[in-house]
């Protein structure tokens, strides 16, 4: 999981992943068009296997109601808001 820090524009945007790591991340074609993803909001995160401390695609984007489910199962703990 990761939290989204800053938007880079082209579909690409900074992220705070749960090991403490920046990584660049960017929203795949599939996802480009059906999913509108914004500063603060926790996405789901696959990193690239090549580089796979520095970049990643995002998969998925957790709506407030499942975050706050995340947060009370304590699956949120490294991740700041």
């Amino acid at each position: 999981m990761a939290f989204v820090e800053l938007m880079l524009g082209s579909d690409k945007m900074r992220v705070r992943c749960e090991d403490g790591k920046e990584r660049i991340a960017r929203i795949p074609g599939k996802l480009r068009k059906r999913v509108w993803i914004k500063v603060g909001d926790v996405i789901l995160l696959q990193p690239w296997k090549v580089m796979t401390d520095r970049r990643g695609d995002v998969i998925w984007r957790y709506t407030r109601t499942q975050v706050n489910w995340l947060q009370k199962k304590g699956y949120l703990k490294n991740l700041s808001f």
